[in-house]
């Protein structure tokens, strides 16, 4: 993508479809020069001599073809027929002056009333009087080009429109916010002091010039290092937050796994019926769990299949087992354990899981105890479904399966984005080096390489040093309009 910073772009700004609003944003120093030609005021005064960050009430037409006055007559005078076949929508435009706009660039939005046709009608309109069609995120591109926000937090912007719960919200706010970027630049202006003084005594090694030691050089580079590994532990929770966890809900057939599904979601999603073999197909949807975005999965019950439909569900059902995060176990209290139910906790290999026993409203063969006993690795607890006995230990088990028991609420500075992930590692490594070749006596220069690598990592978190390809990369995940 070339990036020209002198035209003005456009985009529609709010979901297609209908709605109370829709919104055309423009961006750029033709904003209000295209306003001007295709927005009558009531009150007569034309865009470009608004006052910034005021909103002003009009119609949007295909051309200015009267006066202002022509929307104010009262007493029922009527207008002709010419004169209103110009006029697109009843609009609030609002202006804003550069540089205090998100994108640092005059600035105009154009609030139509929702629906498809009004949006798309202005929309074309303002791409007809000069404005180009803005590319997928390319208002935050801009943000970030003319200086407003750092890389990481033109990022968080996403982060912010996608956040699931309130715990993924905070993280993306924090990091919106330059919290993540301000712990970054620490670090990197730490590694950039080191670097100084190792390159003075490559540039003057026989001047009097005044070195750190190596005990000094160090407990620097240790607490670098420190910081940098908490960043990159992070993580794990900060992922979580933004991606959600995959829990399947696996068992064999009847054991109640729709019905917990449903509990779960708080509605009737999935078809429960006494039948064996009721759900063919696995059902996905997305709950918050004390604050954890979680992407559950009612999978087909695993058996041997007894036609097509079966066999084709227990396919799929074995596939998200492959995919999973967590696997929600589900035995039948009043059944006990059966070999097909061997068969399936030997699928799950590895994967974290919490057994539940169910139904014990109805009876039992079935206990914690003698189930701890069988799975000795895992967290068993047994509820009732139908008689929504246990369901709060349930929620908060599934929470400590995810968590381990330690969970921040997004805390402090959080990572949450795989390529800030990657390059903290790499930076991390540089650094363990850089330790190491000390503790070796190696030459200054070739631990200044090692430095000047970390230093390049974190500037591409920030977007201190990054090329067009990355910038590509990262925006066309956007939304057109954002």
């Amino acid at each position: 993508m070339v990036h020209n910073l002198d035209d003005t772009i456009a985009a529609i700004s709010t979901p297609i479809g209908e709605g109370g609003i829709g919104i055309v944003r423009l961006s750029g120093a033709g904003s209000l020069d295209i306003a001007d030609k295709i927005f009558i005021p009531k009150g007569g005064k034309k865009p470009s001599v608004c006052r910034t960050h005021s909103i002003h009430y009009g119609h949007i037409v295909k051309c200015v073809i009267a006066s202002p006055a022509l929307f104010e007559k009262k007493g029922g005078a009527k207008q002709s027929k010419k004169e209103i076949d110009g006029v697109i929508d009843e609009v609030l435009l609002t202006v804003m002056r550069s540089p205090k706009t998100y994108t640092r660039e005059d600035t105009v939005e154009i609030n139509c009333h929702g629906g498809i046709q009004a949006v798309k009608k202005v929309l074309e309109l303002v791409l007809k009087n000069g404005a180009r069609m803005a590319e997928p995120g390319e208002f935050t591109k801009r943000a970030f080009l003319n200086g407003r926000i750092d890389l990481a937090q033109a990022e968080a912007v996403l982060d912010v429109i996608r956040s699931k719960t309130e715990s993924s919200l905070k993280v993306a706010m924090g990091q919106l916010e330059g919290g993540l970027s301000e712990a970054v630049n620490k670090i990197r202006d730490g590694i950039i002091d080191i670097t100084a003084k190792i390159e003075a005594a490559i540039d003057f090694p026989d001047e009097d010039v005044e070195i750190i030691n190596k005990e000094e050089l160090e407990k620097r580079l240790t607490g670098v290092i420190d910081n940098l590994e908490n960043l990159a532990d992070s993580y794990g929770e900060g992922a979580v937050l933004r991606e959600g966890v995959l829990a399947i809900i696996c068992g064999k057939p009847n054991v109640g796994k729709s019905s917990l599904m449903n509990l779960l979601l708080k509605r009737d999603r999935v078809i429960v019926s006494p039948i064996p073999g009721t759900t063919r197909d696995s059902v996905e949807e997305m709950i918050n769990l004390k604050g954890i975005p979680i992407r559950l999965v009612d999978t087909a019950g695993i058996s041997r299949g007894r036609n097509v439909l079966e066999k084709e569900g227990i396919r799929r059902s074995k596939r998200y087992v492959e995919m999973a995060d967590i696997a929600l176990f589900v035995l039948d209290a009043v059944k006990g354990i059966a070999p097909e139910d061997r068969a399936i906790y030997k699928l799950l290999g590895g994967l974290k899981k919490l057994i539940i026993i169910n139904k014990i409203d109805a009876g039992r063969k079935l206990t914690v105890g003698n189930v701890s006993r069988l799975f000795p690795d895992d967290t068993v607890i047994e509820i009732s479904v139908e008689k929504k006995m246990n369901i709060r230990k349930l929620e908060s088990s599934i929470a400590g399966l995810v968590w381990g028991g330690e969970f921040s609420q997004g805390e402090g500075s959080v990572v949450s984005n795989a390529r800030h992930k990657e390059l903290l590692d790499n930076a991390l490594n540089n650094m363990v080096s850089v330790r190491k070749l000390l503790e070796e006596d190696a030459p200054p220069d070739i631990m200044a390489v090692d430095l000047k690598e970390a230093i390049m990592m974190l500037g591409l978190m920030v977007g201190k040093s990054v090329s067009d390809d990355i910038l590509d990369r990262i925006f066309e995940q956007f939304c057109i309009g954002k």
